[in-house]
């Protein structure tokens, strides 16, 4: 493993969350020591509840003082919240509502899903191998706003019966930040962007459309296009390694995001950083987590797969504390323990347990 010289020490806000996540998330840091260790780096961790276990706790899915533990901490990683115990949609607190409330007090609008597909895991999808070969894609998803954070978001009853409204909303500098870091990205891949939208019938996606051409003008080196959100749900089945960046609003992200796992073989091994405004030195503050639920039907059985969380933990190294070789030298070892074979019941039928398969990460390290 090559590290680099200079040792860095750095606090990390860990919330844990519900079901699986503490599984996911010890595997995820005994990795971190490990490259600590190596390295020389210190990581001081200072765990916090999200979630329903913060709903249990506190009676609220996140408290204040620790949006303010995470405000200070140089980075955060984060389980999963959720499950049939606070799965009650007349609730007025909801496990969801934290995830909601950290991303938009640390001001965390950037989500970053890459869905790159591994060699060893060709034939762990339903879709034919050469379909899949070469694909290696970046969602870019708009996280701040848009209907989950959108008001009115109300029910009430008429004479007539129940009404619901949700109020899908965006304003002109939360789509030019998202759709600009787009382009920044695709500079440093392919040079291609693809904008997804539904412009021939929502208002908000025709200024979302309007203002990623005004952007596009300014990256004469990027080729961009526009393809409405139905007919991408189709194209990223059919051709997923003919994208290189696709950008896209909130709830349109966490539709394609979770339908793109199927590539990767499981959704259990696609990362995700949720990224605010860079900082002076130029690293971004980060939220860190993978894209997958808190399983709770398999939580304690030690069947959750890790990867996901480790390879945000790698995300999480390079992008908010600048350690390059070590998110580089996590990713080969997740990758090479795959490679030999080692995977969790979700992948070809492995036999690993969430435990043994984070030893073997750090072994390959």
């Amino acid at each position: 493993m090559s590290i680099q010289t200079t040792s860095v020490t750095a606090s990390i806000a860990v919330f844990a969350g519900d079901g699986v996540g503490p599984e996911v998330i010890a595997q995820a840091r005994k990795v971190l020591d490990a490259v600590a260790g190596r390295g020389g780096h210190t990581f001081a961790y200072e765990e916090m509840l999200i979630g329903g276990c913060a709903i249990d706790a506190y009676g609220s899915a996140l408290r204040d003082s620790d949006v303010e533990v995470a405000r200070r901490a140089d980075a955060i990683l984060l389980g999963a919240v959720g499950g049939p115990k606070w799965d009650n949609p007349t609730a007025t607190v909801r496990p969801e509502q934290g995830l909601l409330k950290i991303r938009k007090s640390l001001g965390l609008y950037a989500n970053l899903r890459p869905v790159k597909v591994m060699d060893a895991l060709l034939d762990a999808t339903p879709i034919k191998p050469n379909v899949l070969a070469g694909t290696d894609l970046l969602v870019v998803r708009e996280l701040t706003g848009g209907l989950y954070f959108g008001w009115p978001s109300k029910q009430w009853r008429e004479r007539r019966g129940r009404v619901a409204v949700d109020t899908l909303i965006y304003r002109e500098h939360e789509v030019e930040r998202i759709v600009r870091l787009a382009f920044d990205l695709a500079r440093t891949r392919r040079s291609q962007v693809t904008s997804v939208d539904k412009a021939n019938v929502l208002a908000s996606s025709r200024l979302w459309r309007a203002i990623v051409n005004e952007v596009a003008s300014e990256y004469p080196d990027v080729v961009v296009e526009h393809m409405l959100v139905d007919a991408m749900t189709m194209k990223l089945i059919q051709s997923p390694a003919a994208y290189d960046v696709i950008v896209t609003e909130n709830m349109f992200g966490d539709i394609l995001t979770d339908e793109a796992s199927v590539l990767g073989g499981s959704i259990g091994v696609l990362p995700s950083a949720s990224l605010g405004a860079p900082k002076a030195n130029g690293e971004r503050p980060g939220l860190y987590e993978p894209i997958h639920g808190s399983a709770p039907d398999i939580a304690g059985q030690g069947k959750a797969n890790p990867v996901g969380m480790i390879l945000s933990a790698a995300l999480m190294l390079r992008a908010s504390l600048g350690l390059e070789a070590e998110a580089a030298a996590i990713e080969t070892a997740t990758l090479a323990t795959i490679s030999a074979g080692i995977t969790t019941p979700d992948l070809l039928g492995g036999t690993a347990t969430t435990s043994s398969f984070g030893d073997a990460v750090v072994a390959a390290l």
